[in-house]
């Protein structure tokens, strides 16, 4: 445990105060749906850039993703990260301009313009299920065992204040509220690490050093037989959940939905796939720094960063610390409640219930619904303490997998076939889960990364027979925003292909 002393406790209070209190404050004239799930579809570059990093980076990336780094996956583990910032930029260049240009406030409602308001109620109901009882759950209770192991709070105690601080600003200015709270966020989580980052490569002797003591962690290309992250699974696999959580996951691409232009989103997309550029030198080494520093203290992998900033943080940046990975979980629900709260009131409430719902019903509804959400989350939480989950990764990937798959594939699948028609749509939605279920019961031992290669791969066949045997007889017409900006982004294709450049260069590096 961490102790904090009078001048740590008073920078945390003093930074969750400044973020509060500004996010409200920025947010505080929005009184339509638009101006409450979508900002008022004003955002700028870096708002958005920074947004989405705060999103993603939350405690199972800085205790779990360091945590890897300590054990067996090494550096390999930045794979989630420099892939990513490779799928985002594809997400900028051949997502996005789809989405901003039909104006849609949800992924769901895309589906319903492309196939059919079933396909859209399929995946509305799925995204709800897992926010709630999968992804809000987890980081609630990855937060509060953060703050539990490193600071000695109490974890039920410490999931209720995470959970209780989001939803103060998050209920109060919706997406708003979540981005300015995220740029204060974001850039804490990334200064921290880097600091982190930087007192261990002192402590371990610099350089040289940590590469000499650890060459064995440091590649990114793994055996096809590691049972995480086979070179197999990098190949093909991995890219099934980068592309639905870079692009067709509601609470990263909310933010992008609000950008004032093409080109603010775009940018902003890359942006962020700059900074995930960062994640291995501020949380995977650090990781590796810690196995080599402590590796007689560790129980498990998974206290490698907590012992970090147990034994390197000096007394006054353990306070700047608690923010940061405080920041990082709040920042990381807020998003979530917030998309799940759109979710429910535009693709259920207002679609299935109440058609004619007044702008004032819908804010009320986002605001109760957010509440719920929250109050739920921090209830099921503390049950993920039981082994029987092995650990909140594993939880939240094996949960994506059933759906992740089929979403993708519906959504891939239309963009390139003008005449799939809506039954490839919606089976694609209803068969990806059982699919995966089949194979996690028969072939558990498989990598889920290749589960889930074979899901997505088996759906998109399915799709193809179905659209062979009864195709659109004519093609679908997609609404176009009369505002639409449609203005060519050169600056964007070559910041793009820079990132693009330097993971790959990256990989081979390190290969």
């Amino acid at each position: 445990m961490v102790n904090l002393n009078a001048i740590d406790i008073g920078t945390f209070v003093v930074f969750i105060v400044i973020v509060i209190g500004f996010s409200m404050f920025k947010s505080r004239r929005g009184k339509t749906s638009e101006d409450y799930f979508l900002a008022s579809r004003s955002l700028k570059w870096w708002l958005i850039g920074f947004s989405i990093v705060a999103a993603n980076l939350s405690t199972e990336q800085f205790v779990g993703m360091a945590g890897q780094g300590a054990g067996n996956v090494g550096l390999a583990v930045s794979s989630w990260q420099l892939t990513g910032s490779i799928g985002i930029v594809i997400v900028a260049f051949y997502f996005l301009p789809r989405f901003l240009r039909s104006g849609i406030y949800t992924m769901p409602e895309y589906l319903e313009y492309r196939y059919s308001p079933l396909a859209r109620g399929i995946m509305a109901f799925y995204t709800m299920v897992i926010y709630v009882a999968v992804t809000i759950t987890a980081v609630l209770y990855s937060g509060g065992l953060t703050l539990n192991t490193i600071f000695g709070m109490e974890l039920v105690r410490a999931i209720w204040l995470i959970g209780g601080l989001s939803a103060l600003y998050t209920t109060w200015g919706g997406l708003k509220a979540v981005a300015w709270a995220d740029l204060f966020q974001g850039s804490t989580l990334l200064v921290g690490g880097l600091v982190t980052m930087i007192l261990g490569f002192t402590a371990v002797g610099g350089i040289s050093s940590l590469f000499e003591h650890n060459a064995d962690r440091l590649h990114m290309i793994l055996p096809a037989s590691h049972p995480d992250i086979p070179w197999t699974a990098l190949l093909l696999g991995m890219w099934v959940p980068i592309f639905y959580y870079c692009g067709l996951n509601q609470f990263i691409v909310q933010r992008t939905l609000a950008a004032k232009s093409l080109r603010e989103g775009q940018l902003g997309i890359i942006f962020a796939a700059a900074l995930w550029l960062l994640v291995p030198f501020a949380i995977v080494l650090p990781g590796v720094m810690a196995l080599q520093l402590y590796g007689d203290q560790m129980v498990s992998a998974d206290q490698a960063y907590p012992l970090l900033i147990k034994n390197l943080i000096p007394v006054g940046l353990r306070g700047f610390m608690f923010a940061a990975i405080s920041g990082a979980v709040m920042s990381s629900l807020a998003s979530m409640l917030n998309s799940a709260s759109t979710i429910f009131t535009l693709d259920l409430y207002r679609r299935c219930w109440r058609e004619d719902a007044s702008q004032k019903a819908l804010l009320t509804i986002g605001r109760v619904t957010t509440v719920l959400f929250v109050i739920t989350g921090c209830l099921i939480a503390p049950h993920l303490a039981d082994p029987r989950f092995k650990g909140v990764f594993n939880y939240i990937q094996e949960f994506q997998g059933y759906i992740s798959p089929g979403i993708l594939a519906a959504f891939v699948f239309g963009f390139a076939v003008k005449r799939a028609p809506a039954a490839a749509g919606v089976t694609a939605l209803l068969v990806s889960a059982p699919v995966y279920g089949f194979l996690q019961w028969k072939f558990g031992h498989i990598a889920f990364l290749n589960r889930m290669a074979f899901t997505f791969l088996f759906v998109i066949a399915l799709m193809a027979v179905i659209t062979a045997v009864k195709p659109l007889a004519k093609v679908k017409e997609m609404p176009v925003r009369a505002d639409f900006d449609t203005r060519p982004t050169p600056l964007v294709t070559w910041l793009g292909m820079a990132v693009i450049s330097a993971v790959v260069l990256f990989f081979i590096v390190f290969r």
